[in-house]
């Protein structure tokens, strides 16, 4: 199926080459592995890690040459010391947490939760902790385990930031069932968002492939013809317009990663506070009123939520159609938007 501020167990700059953290690893270079690429002189001697994690780990600094940090292409030579900070292990299951969850509809064989904001669904780098599926594994004994050990009953996603009903299956019939629905772009999708600036057109659908971003790895993009490039389509309704925003309806066909931010941005038309995409991570009162008093923030997360989701429910075949209403955070803010930009 989303980055470390610090990391104790990283050593300070003033950690002296002979005297190492317990955690760094040190090896001297050998005569016959003198100009050997440093990348490779790592695989060998820490074969557990792909090459892939290990140039990651040159990039964040966490491997020194005779002190100094280096490059995955560095040209290591005979007698250097090479100290290595092997990444943290991942976790093996989902460590169960006792997170409060907003639970939308449950039965035996699923359960849609109103995940908040700041949320992220399963582990990963960073987010080891506080995660939907630590809830997950605490709250319920049983969940599917098509997912793996540390996403179980995950169906599908929401990005840490975007609130939401999001879909969990209990058992591994309803997992593969609900999988093949999304697969076969059946399970029908709602976002509530508000944009800026406003959109040219009152409704569209927006067609353009999305894929690696070209130097920023933590974002996507619209790629043309590149090999990670995967089709995408959109379609968006404005609700309501106001002087330099709109609040939106978006049904994503296609279920890309950061689909409906990416493909608002390109039409010039961002997620309000979308920090990765729109140049904006908070919005203040001021920047309505535009008097530099009012320092009252009113948003602090991209306004992306998922309101409804439709689909068969995957034993019976009923049709389902579950809704989370709209968090107070992006009501208060569309509602100072409404009395400060009203539409002339």
């Amino acid at each position: 199926m989303i980055n470390d501020e610090s990391d104790p167990n990283i050593a300070s700059e003033e950690t002296q080459l002979g005297e190492p953290t317990p955690n760094w690893q040190v090896l001297t270079v050998s005569e016959e592995e003198h100009l050997e690429r440093l990348d490779a002189f790592l695989v060998r001697h820490f074969p557990k890690f792909s090459r892939v994690k290990l140039q990651r780990a040159i990039a964040a600094k966490k491997v020194r040459v005779d002190g100094n940090n280096a490059k995955s292409s560095t040209r290591i030579k005979r007698e250097q010391k090479i100290e290595f900070l092997p990444p943290q292990p991942e976790p093996e299951n989902a460590i169960p947490e006792d997170i409060p969850l907003n639970i939308l509809y449950e039965d035996d064989h699923l359960v849609a939760i109103n995940k908040p904001p700041s949320m992220v669904v399963h582990p990963a780098k960073g987010h080891w902790s506080g995660t939907l599926t630590s809830a997950l594994a605490f709250h319920f004994q049983q969940l599917s385990s098509i997912g793996g050990a540390t996403r179980p009953g995950i169906v599908h996603r929401l990005d840490r930031d975007t609130s939401g009903v999001i879909l969990v299956a209990k058992s591994d019939a309803a997992h593969i069932n609900l999988a093949s629905q999304f697969e076969k772009r059946v399970v029908e999708k709602e976002y509530f968002a508000i944009v800026s600036p406003s959109p040219n057109h009152d409704r569209d659908i927006i067609d353009k492939p999305i894929g690696a971003h070209p130097y920023q790895r933590e974002k996507k993009a619209i790629r043309i013809g590149h090999s990670t490039s995967r089709n995408a389509s959109s379609f968006f309704e404005v609700i309501e317009r106001y002087q330099g925003f709109a609040s939106v309806i978006v049904k994503p066909k296609t279920g890309r990663t950061h689909q409906i931010r990416v493909h608002m941005a390109h039409i010039g038309c961002s997620v309000l506070c979308d920090r990765l995409y729109s140049g904006r991570a908070k919005l203040h009162l001021h920047d309505l009123t535009r008097k530099n008093q009012d320092q009252t923030i009113l948003l602090e997360r991209q306004a992306l939520h998922a309101r409804n989701i439709k689909f068969k429910h995957p034993i019976d075949g009923n049709e389902m159609s579950i809704s989370a209403p709209i968090p107070d955070d992006i009501q208060q803010t569309e509602q100072a938007i409404r009395e400060f930009r009203p539409l002339l």
